[in-house]
């Protein structure tokens, strides 16, 4: 049957099974978005930005494991997406997002709202298109959610020029193509290569990366643990993947990792690296990152072996697929001695805080006891983070949703909305700083419109948190810039957007609020007001060795 580029669009996504879009129309997408008006069945969240609809998306791929999907208009309306497309690439993340672009006459003009997104987005995307054909925009949307969901996932962009949205051409419904799971770089040597590396180890260590959750390994994972019996670490993607309560789990590795985890793989002999790149973060210098291990990298893209770290060995392929074939071949190993050897070191160096007033690790653990761990947190990016990465307990995948890669301040409440669409059961938590609140407060009037139940924990100190902690430690206490002591009242503003809003300034208001809000089933934002020198321990300097962990603790000795 004949149909419309827009008509087709809309068709095509009903095709991949996309129940939810979240976008922001313009003038140029209008088609798109008049064919949408007769389709009820995909709901669509009218966001106050388009940075807030990627990262919405963003938030509900993730929560989800499907394709998340975008929509902007051209020019300003698609440059706005980028930094959450950035931000999907750098964890892997697999978003569509379809923007259309001014009509192909109108092209190379420098029309009205017209600019090139594909160049823009080529270093950020997976791969991406601009439609100029109608009759090749059905197999283009196709191709792209194929991409997005294959092997390594990501961010795939569709530009569309508007006359293609108004053409007609021949539609055809088509079942869409699975993306298959990459086995066939699998080898049996290397599988038995690191067999035997496992076998010969006496103090194995195993690091959990984001690759586990893209790849639902959880219970290979899980047996793979059991089979090798080592202490287990993750990175801060990698939550969620192997239960955070499990006797094997010993924390976060790298630069906020727990001082057990960055002490233990310092003194491991061998290191079992799953779906992990070896970022900065979680290596410190490279030179001296797990020094007395061999090192076993697993990983479905080819291009992140020896890339940042130096392996002994790897094997490329999807990881619930490697783990399955590992299990099958690996005896039962016994390495109690090394276990209670680390767990020691969890023992005496336990993650602290100061317990006599209000601070963001009290919070999040009051989170994680009321909830007992069955909802989801997202995150913005800083001290909060970094916290919500430490004191809450994750037990499941996709449980704990974060800018990893990028870092993105601004991000939180838009991945809060996504997975609360994406999960509609489940309790919803943004985990930001008042610094990062600034960036995406705006979209606490899209959870209004949609009465979208999220709670968003604005830890407040009145500082960009994570900087003046750099300040404080690095840079003489010279405060460029870093502080936040201005008129802006959260509580009035989140009222005004039209979200129920508590102010917390004691300890002992922490646990009637946080029940309050999740009894509300609406939109809440708790303005939790707490110390602008409050930091986020353990630490590794910048460009040190993990090994050099450090607290408050030692810095007091060290001054003394």
């Amino acid at each position: 049957m004949k149909l419309t580029g827009s008509e087709i669009v809309i068709e095509c996504l009903k095709e991949q099974g996309v129940d939810t879009i979240f976008g922001y129309p313009g003038g140029t997408i209008l088609n798109i978005y008049d064919a949408l008006y007769s389709h009820s069945e995909i709901k669509h969240i009218l966001t106050s930005h388009e940075q807030g609809a990627a990262h919405a998306a963003d938030g509900y791929a993730r929560a989800t494991g499907k394709v998340g999907v975008c929509f902007a208009t051209s020019g300003p309306g698609a440059t706005n997406l980028v930094t959450g497309i950035a931000t999907a690439y750098m964890d892997s993340i697999p978003v569509v997002a379809i923007c259309a672009n001014v009509a192909l006459p109108a092209l190379g003009r420098d029309s009205f709202q017209e600019i090139d997104i594909t160049g823009v987005t080529m270093p950020i995307t997976k791969h991406n298109f601009i439609v100029k054909d109608v009759n090749k925009l059905a197999d283009v949307i196709r191709e792209a959610f194929y991409i997005a969901k294959d092997g390594r996932p990501g961010p795939v962009l569709i530009d569309i020029t508007k006359d293609v949205t108004e053409k007609e051409a021949e539609y055809e419904k088509k079942e869409p193509k699975v993306a298959p799971r990459v086995s066939s770089t699998i080898k049996d040597e290397d599988l038995d290569a690191v067999v035997e590396m496992i076998e010969q180890a006496y103090r194995p260590y195993i690091l959990v990366g984001g690759g586990c959750t893209l790849s639902d390994a959880s219970k290979e994972l899980a047996k793979f643990v059991e089979l090798v019996d080592c202490p287990v670490c993750d990175t801060l993607m990698g939550k969620g993947a192997f239960d955070g309560e499990d006797i094997h789990y010993t924390g976060m590795l790298g630069m906020h990792g727990t001082k057990a985890s960055n002490l233990g793989v310092s003194k491991c002999d061998l290191l079992i690296v799953i779906g992990a790149r070896f970022s900065d973060r979680v290596t410190g210098n490279t030179k001296k990152f797990a020094n007395q291990a061999k090192i076993i990298q697993i990983d479905v893209d080819p291009a992140e072996v020896n890339k940042n770290v130096k392996v002994d060995s790897y094997i490329i392929g999807d990881i619930k697929e490697v783990l399955d074939r590992l299990n099958q071949r690996l005896k039962p190993g016994h390495h109690m001695d090394w276990r209670l050897d680390v767990r020691a070191l969890r023992d005496k160096y336990p993650l602290t805080y100061n317990k006599d007033v209000l601070t963001g690790p009290f919070i999040l653990e009051k989170i994680y006891e009321i909830t007992k761990g069955d909802c989801i947190v997202t995150t913005d990016v800083g001290q909060h983070q970094m916290w919500a990465a430490q004191f809450i307990k994750y037990r499941n995948p996709r449980t704990f949703l974060t800018s990893g890669g990028l870092g993105t301040m601004g991000y939180g409440v838009g991945a809060a909305i996504g997975a609360q669409m994406g999960q509609p059961d489940k309790i919803v938590f943004n985990i930001g700083g008042d610094g990062c609140f600034r960036m995406n407060m705006n979209e606490i009037a899209t959870a209004t419109r949609y009465n979208i139940p999220i709670i968003q924990v604005c830890i407040n100190n009145h500082v960009l948190g994570m900087v003046r902690q750099w300040q404080t430690l690095f840079y003489g206490k010279r405060y460029s810039y870093t502080v936040l002591n201005d008129k802006v009242d959260f509580v009035k503003v989140a009222e005004g957007l039209g979200a129920k809003a508590i102010r917390i300034t004691k300890k002992e208001e922490v646990e009637p609020a946080l029940r309050e809000a999740i009894d509300a089933k609406c939109p809440v934002v708790l303005d939790c007001v707490i110390d602008s020198d409050d930091k986020v321990f353990p630490m590794v300097s910048p460009g040190g060795a993990i090994a050099e962990v450090f607290n408050q603790e030692d810095l007091d000795q060290k001054e003394n």
